[in-house]
């Protein structure tokens, strides 16, 4: 007879789900205590320990997936600082300093000890760090199908079925396919999927989080699995792999301290899983207070840094969380808030870009492999395995009830991870199901092998192909020629006010990590409602700050009373408008005392009308005359001409071909918009003083980054005009 892997048996002694098994388990101790427990407890002992050791075939697909992955990453890896929060984020970890909102510790931590590896620069360095977490994700992630695969050979839903299971485990080459080929499958799948891909090349907390969520998942997952395989055994041989559980519960309490809203939201789906492996009285046991204690634990030990961090004065603290109160501020994200809405609208249009991304996830919208698969996944484990189903479903459930009310717009796709984790997983269980049923229908003994070859082809080249455009960082220096072309132009000891965190973000890595042009003065006008900033100004900019003391003063002890209470100016209008006053009166101040010194600049995104800042924008438009320059706009006095040499701005990756970007891509949104702005702005002051050869470039210029741009086409043909009829 041919040899049988033990892993894909299933007893005539199977049960309909993990709960009713834990209740024969439970049922059958009393008549267990009446054997002989050196005569029968051994073999089934000996027959479990098979069944939960690491299989090398299993731990040799999560290395490939690993290593594709990671080879596939570094490869596209971006080589310098991106946009969004990067430049941020880097000088936070590189000087051990307090991140936005919640902070991230966990990563900041890493991160710093990826800033001290000795090859390339600080911002290569903590890109290759989120490369090697989102490999790791990935070969996590094979594991945890793995595991989803070995266990539903023992959860058997009727004999008919336990029988077919026994039928089809007599061929060791169709048990390893069965549980390898979906794993590999799946793993390359999220390995080339559009969004941990994304996140892999650049500098990000999402693919550390990714990875943790993936680990808690694969330890609840080996913990079921060990309860499953000795569901005959005692109570006690049950508790023993409690381990599994408990490393899970320190896992999940570490990832708290990286984003720990989509960690959060997995907690029900984890639920599910305990809930369906023990019962409920497991919630009423000491080994949930146990596990609660670990990841409390482990929160607090993770997040003791921000007070520690804060105490130290780094480059960027922000929140400087010290207090008690104040580390609460921060964790809960409290400015962030404004952000979440619960409207009708907000949801169905949050819903529909959801599964616009969704099927663009893992390949071409118009071939949703993966999606077809994923359906067929979660239907299959519906009538197979309902633990994975709900496990699966929950983790899509709980996750899309908070994103689809969350309106951040330039990192929204990280928060959809973990339905995209439980898309890819399924989609494994989807090639599963193919493979089984290929396998029952056909006499071709190579038939399963073929159908197993194909689909992994198909679904891991679909998406890589689809994907390679859009995550191929090779040459990804916007972020960096932003800062330059924008430095470029502001004078020495210049003086940039901004709103633009696509300018303030990479700016901090320009100055701060590679210390170049430190005396440009960039003031970011919504960092100025936060006193924390304030003490960063001091630090880089002690001069500025001296200048306007009394002003600054002023402002920040209302600032720090409205951040004590903010309700109590929400419902006073006089505190509102004193508040208001002062902050008007300090940036007034700044703009005014620090262009008696040196020159003095805005970025256009202040002229877009922003309530917020509006009486600021509209006093500098009222007193200042906008000489557009570059990427900027020089504040002069006086309505005349100023001539300044045009500047040569690089643009590479905006335009030629070598990167390509979604529509919603903050690229497309903002960066790009500026560069043909302004340079319309330029193009339109030129022609204004009869500039007219100047002006003709300058429109070219912008008709070469965009050539729909309309205003510039009409500009080009106006001043050609002019020049052929003086």
């Amino acid at each position: 007879m041919r040899p049988r892997i033990a892993f894909m048996v299933c007893s005539k002694a199977s049960l309909r789900d993990d709960t009713q098994m834990a209740r024969r388990a439970s049922s059958n101790t009393q008549s267990q205590k009446e054997m002989t427990p050196r005569t029968a407890s051994k073999p089934v002992r000996e027959a479990n320990a098979r069944t939960i050791s690491w299989s090398p075939a299993e731990l040799l697909c999560a290395a490939a997936v690993f290593l594709a992955a990671l080879v596939v990453y570094i490869w596209t890896l971006a080589p310098t600082v991106t946009l969004v929060d990067s430049g941020e984020l880097i000088v936070v970890a590189q000087g051990l300093g307090v991140a936005h909102p919640p902070g991230f510790p966990l990563w900041v931590m890493l991160a710093h000890l990826a800033s001290l590896v000795p090859f390339g620069n600080v911002a290569v360095r903590i890109n290759f760090s989120s490369a090697l977490f989102a490999a790791l994700a990935s070969a996590v992630l094979t594991l945890v199908v793995a595991e989803l695969g070995i266990t539903a050979s023992y959860v058997a839903t009727s004999k008919k079925r336990a029988a077919q299971q026994r039928k089809s485990s007599g061929d060791s080459g169709i048990s390893h396919l069965l549980t390898l080929a979906p794993a590999l499958g799946a793993g390359l799948l999220m390995t080339f999927s559009r969004t941990l891909w994304s996140y892999a090349t650049i500098t990000e907390v999402y693919t550390l989080n990714t990875l943790l969520i993936l680990t808690v998942f694969f330890l609840m997952l080996r913990w079921r699995r060990c309860i499953v395989a000795q569901r005959s055994d005692t109570k006690t041989a049950t508790m023993k792999h409690d381990r599994w559980l408990y490393a899970a519960a320190t896992v999940f309490g570490l990832a708290l301290g990286d984003h720990h809203v989509t960690v959060g939201l997995t907690l029900p789906a984890v639920a599910v899983i305990v809930w369906r492996t023990q019962g409920l009285r497991f919630f009423t046991s000491r080994r949930l207070l146990y596990a609660a204690l670990i990841s409390i634990g482990a929160l607090v030990a993770v997040y003791a840094y921000l007070p520690i961090a804060a105490s130290h004065s780094p480059v960027i603290n922000w929140g400087n969380p010290r207090s008690l109160q104040e580390i609460w501020w921060h964790i809960t994200g409290r400015q962030y808030r404004v952000f979440l809405s619960f409207t009708p609208n907000v949801v169905g249009t949050q819903f529909v870009e959801f599964c616009r991304m969704a099927l663009s996830e893992f390949g071409p919208a118009w071939l949703p492999v993966a999606v077809v698969l994923a359906f067929a996944g979660f239907t299959n484990a519906y009538k197979t395995d309902r633990t994975s189903f709900w496990f699966l479903s929950i983790v899509v459930i709980s996750n899309l009830a908070y994103d689809l009310s969350y309106q951040i717009a330039e990192d929204k796709d990280a928060y959809y991870l973990p339905v995209f984790i439980s898309i890819a997983i399924a989609a494994g269980l989807g090639i599963r199901w193919l493979i089984q049923m290929n396998f029952s229908k056909s006499t071709a003994a190579n038939k399963p092998y073929w159908v197993a070859a194909i689909a992994l082809l198909l679904v891991s080249a679909t998406a890589f192909a689809a994907n390679l455009p859009f995550n191929n960082r090779r040459h990804y220096l916007i972020a960096h020629d932003y800062a330059e072309n924008l430095l470029s132009t502001v004078g020495p000891d210049g003086l940039l006010v901004t709103q633009d965190w696509q300018v303030v973000s990479p700016m901090f890595y320009v100055q701060e990590i590679e210390h170049r042009r430190r005396d440009a003065k960039v003031i970011d006008l919504n960092l100025l409602r936060r006193s924390w900033y304030f003490d960063y100004l001091k630090r880089a900019h002690p001069d500025l700050v001296e200048r306007s003391r009394e002003k600054i003063d002023r402002f920040v002890e209302l600032l720090k009373q409205w951040e004590r209470d903010p309700g109590a100016f929400a419902g006073n209008e006089r505190l509102t408008q004193t508040i208001s006053k002062a902050f008007f009166e300090m940036v007034r101040s700044i703009v005014t005392q620090e262009r008696s010194v040196a020159p003095a600049y805005i970025t256009n995104d202040l002229l877009a009308g922003d309530s917020s800042n509006g009486q600021a924008t509209k006093w500098i438009t009222q007193n200042y005359q906008l000489v557009p320059q570059g990427l900027v706009f020089e504040l002069a006095t006086d309505s005349t001409f100023q001539d300044s040499p045009e500047r040569e701005l690089q643009t590479r990756g905006l335009a030629d071909g070598t990167l390509q970007f979604e529509n919603d891509d903050v690229v497309e949104l903002k960066v790009l918009p500026t560069y043909t702005t302004m340079l319309i702005n330029r193009g339109r002051y030129l022609a204004l003083f009869n500039q007219h050869e100047r002006a003709i470039a300058v429109f070219k210029e912008a008709l070469a980054l965009n050539p729909r741009l309309t205003a510039a086409r009409e500009g080009l043909a106006e001043s050609t005009a002019k020049l052929r009829t003086p």
